[in-house]
């Protein structure tokens, strides 16, 4: 039983960590956003939504050629630049 205990315990101290570190991470997605938008020719956006497999939507992003939505990959890598 103390064996079962014990594993319990590291198990849940496993997870625990790996959730602070998720966490940590996506802490860092607005100012990684932020470094990227001026290369773009962006000052800045409205909002920021993760979609599935860890594609960043920016909302109403204020650049040179008029107010756009982009989508950028895990990396902040530009995958779509939306005009309208």
């Amino acid at each position: 039983m103390l064996k079962a205990a014990g594993l319990s315990l590291a198990l849940a101290l496993i997870a625990t960590t790996g959730a602070y570190a998720k966490d940590d991470d996506d802490a860092k997605v607005p100012a990684k956003v932020e470094a990227t938008l001026p290369t773009l020719g962006c000052k800045g956006y409205e909002g920021l939504k993760k979609e599935e497999q860890g594609i960043y939507e920016i909302d109403d992003a204020k650049c040179a050629m008029g107010t756009v939505d982009i989508k950028l990959d895990k990396d902040y890598a530009v995958i779509l630049i939306s005009r309208y």
